[in-house]
C-alpha cells in the first residue's frame, strides 16, 4: 500500500539482489506539479466513498433485518450478523486495495497513511492530501447511504462508531490501538519491498491479508466500539449522523488508530527491518 520503487536486480548466479528503495522526502513540493499525485488523491477519494457506502449500508440493512418491530418475531435470526458485517468491511478493503494499489497505494485509511508517512514511504504533502481525500470520500459515502435510506439511516444509528455501554474509555481506546496495529502491521508485512523482490507473487496477494486483517479485527472489536481502526470511516459517519454520543467518542477513533499505526511503523521499521535498513531509517537522507 506504500508507493515503492522496483529495486531488485539479478545478481551473479541468477539470485535476486536487493536494496531498499530510497526514503520519500518529508516535504516534496515538486509533487504538487505532478498529475500522478492528483490521480492518486482522486483514487483515494473514490475508494473511501465506495468503502463507506457499502459497509454502512450493510450495517443499516442488518439492523433493519433484525428489528422485530419491522421484520417480525423471527427477526433476531435474520440479517448477515456480525460475521457478515465483518466480511463486508474486510471484503471491500480487499477489493479496493486490489483496484487502487497501483495508482495510490490503496491506503483508504488515514491511519495507514500516517504509518506509511512515519516510515518514509510517502511524503508529507501526499499524506495530507490523501487524508483529506479519504475523509471527504467517507463523508460523501455515508451521505449517499442516508440519501437512499433516509428513514432507516437515522433510526438505526447511522453506522456511527460509539463506545458500547458497559465498556470503559480505556478499553475502547486499547481496542482501537491494538486493532489498528494489527492492520498497519499487516500492511507493512504484505507490502515489504524486500519480500516483493524475493517472491514475485507477493504483490499480487497483498490485498488478501490486508482485507483479512480488517475482517478479523472487526470480529474482535465490533462489540466494543463498532470497530473504527479508520479515522475517516468514523468521521464520515459522525458528520452525517451528527449525534452527540458519536461526537463525544470521536477522539477515541483518531487517537487510538494513530497510536496503533505509529507503533506498527516503529516495530516494523526499527525492529523487524533493522538489519536491512539500519536503525536510522526514520532520519532524512540529506
Amino acid at each position: 500500500m506504500g508507493k515503492e520503487v522496483d529495486v531488485s536486480t539479478l545478481a551473479a548466479g541468477g539470485a535476486r539482489a536487493y536494496a531498499d528503495p530510497p526514503a520519500a522526502p518529508v516535504i516534496d513540493i515538486d509533487e504538487l506539479g505532478k498529475w500522478s499525485l492528483y490521480r492518486a488523491v482522486i483514487a483515494e477519494f473514490v475508494a473511501t466513498l465506495l468503502f463507506l457506502y457499502i459497509t454502512v449500508a450493510t450495517v443499516i440493512g442488518y439492523k433493519h433485518q433484525t428489528d422485530a418491530s419491522a421484520s417480525g418475531p423471527d427477526a433476531a435470526c435474520g440479517g448477515v450478523g456480525i460475521l457478515g458485517i465483518a466480511w463486508a468491511f474486510g471484503g471491500m478493503i480487499f477489493i479496493l486495495v486490489y483496484c487502487t494499489a497501483g495508482i495510490s497505494g490503496g491506503h483508504i485509511n488515514p491511519a495507514v497513511t500516517f504509518g506509511l508517512f512515519l516510515a518514509r514511504k510517502v511524503s508529507l504533502v501526499r499524506a495530507v492530501l490523501y487524508m483529506a481525500a479519504q475523509c471527504l470520500g467517507a463523508i460523501c459515502g455515508v451521505a449517499l447511504v442516508k440519501g437512499f435510506q433516509s428513514g432507516f439511516y437515522t433510526s438505526y444509528g447511522g453506522g456511527a462508531n460509539e463506545l458500547a455501554s458497559g465498556y470503559s474509555t480505556d478499553t475502547g481506546l486499547a481496542a482501537e490501538i491494538i486493532g489498528t496495529f494489527v492492520l498497519v502491521y499487516t500492511v507493512f508485512s504484505a507490502t515489504d519491498p524486500k519480500r516483493n523482490a524475493r517472491d514475485s507473487h507477493v504483490p499480487v496477494l497483498a490485498p488478501l491479508p490486508i482485507g483479512f486483517a480488517v475482517f478479523m479485527v472487526h470480529l474482535a472489536t465490533i462489540p466494543i466500539t463498532g470497530t473504527g481502526i479508520n479515522p475517516a470511516r468514523s468521521l464520515g459517519a459522525a458528520v452525517v449522523y451528527n449525534n452527540n454520543k458519536a461526537w463525544s467518542d470521536q477522539w477515541i477513533f483518531w487517537v487510538g488508530p494513530f497510536i496503533g499505526a505509529a507503533i506498527a511503523a516503529l516495530y516494523h521499521q526499527i525492529v523487524l527491518r533493522a538489519s536491512a535498513r539500519g536503525y536510522g531509517s526514520f532520519r532524512s537522507n540529506t
